[in-house]
């Protein structure tokens, strides 16, 4: 059995990191591909109110995890230690993904798309005489003249540069076992 394939979508902020990964995730989704996501924030999730009894089991209660369950799906909390190894996150909890596609976690060891606008006042974290640049599978971009000797460049512009990464992003991600 294959194992889950995992790459990390970056960039710096408002760069539309959110939109190119659920465009990827939609597009392995449409090839029948088991699709899983990994957000990380910068803050604290908070997707339960204060006073509410889940919000009390987790936090008054201090239970280890707390399962969320409802009509529409289900959330967890879970007090986990090691919460920036997105690997071992995918692992205990994604595991059974075809592709994790990871959002954020510019620092880890995985492969990385970049996506980034020339509207933003920094340009790409990707700097090609960096040891790490080896990581960089891709950079999405608006700007049509952003070339790269070592990098794979594609430009919101082209026809059908969705189709190209997300096989790209196939070939390239990094292969966990199960």
């Amino acid at each position: 059995m294959a194992g889950t394939r995992v790459i990390a979508i970056i960039g710096r902020k408002n760069a539309g990191k959110t939109t190119l990964t659920v465009a990827l995730a939609a597009e392995y989704a449409r090839r029948g591909k088991r699709v899983m996501t990994l957000k990380h924030g910068s803050h604290a999730p908070s997707l339960d109110t204060h006073g509410t009894d889940s919000w009390r089991h987790f936090h008054e209660g201090r239970a280890e995890r707390t399962l969320l369950s409802g009509e529409q799906g289900l959330v967890l909390f879970d007090r986990t230690p090691d919460a920036y190894d997105p690997l071992a996150l995918v692992q205990r909890y994604l595991s059974d993904a075809d592709i994790v596609l990871v959002e954020g976690y510019k620092r880890s060891a995985l492969p990385k798309i970049e996506v980034w606008r020339k509207s933003l006042a920094m340009g790409p974290v990707y700097d090609p005489s960096a040891p790490e640049a080896r990581q960089w599978v891709a950079l999405v971009t608006d700007d049509g003249t952003l070339r790269y000797e070592q990098l794979r460049v594609l430009h919101f512009s082209d026809t059908m540069w969705i189709h190209v990464l997300a096989a790209m992003a196939w070939e390239q991600a990094l292969e966990v076992a199960g």
